[in-house]
């Protein structure tokens, strides 16, 4: 499948500072970066963002994360490998990024589950974070944008 354009994010040159200016936001709130990126995986993962997706694995890799651990994400709760702060980031991960799929988009028990685990700051920077990977996401599948052939 070829892509059906270049990456709007590269061809509209505002998008790339504003997406700093989100990435810094998010990744300087306290939260964890190994809790970023796992909620950055399971979205990409379910929005089928094969770019995202690539590049999300190989990043954890290289920051440590085992392979038990990256070959699980897409059943988190199948496995003991997840804390219970990364478990309530990836479940709320999955309903942010699911908005559409019940009429209570994110429910009391998973937002009260995240909260006993990260400060308001800290949720403000994961729900920033979840919202980003989606933008990417929905601009790579949209845009038919491919994972890179050569690593």
């Amino acid at each position: 499948m070829e892509p059906r354009l270049t990456n709007p994010a590269g061809l509209l040159p505002d998008v790339g500072q504003a997406v700093n200016i989100l990435y810094k936001s998010a990744h300087t709130a306290g939260v964890p970066g190994s809790v970023l990126e796992l909620v950055h995986l399971r979205a990409s993962q379910i929005n089928g963002c094969g770019p995202c997706v690539d590049h999300g694995a190989r990043a954890m890799r290289k920051a440590g994360e085992t392979d038990d651990r990256l070959f699980a994400v897409a059943v988190w709760r199948e496995t003991p490998y997840f804390t219970e702060p990364e478990r309530a980031a990836l479940a709320l991960a999955e309903y942010a990024t699911r908005l559409a799929d019940r009429p209570d988009a994110v429910p009391d028990a998973i937002w009260d589950e995240a909260a006993k685990h990260f400060s308001e700051k800290e949720l403000a920077a994961i729900v920033l974070w979840i919202a980003t990977t989606n933008f990417f996401n929905r601009l790579n599948v949209t845009t038919r944008q491919q994972a890179p052939a050569n690593y």
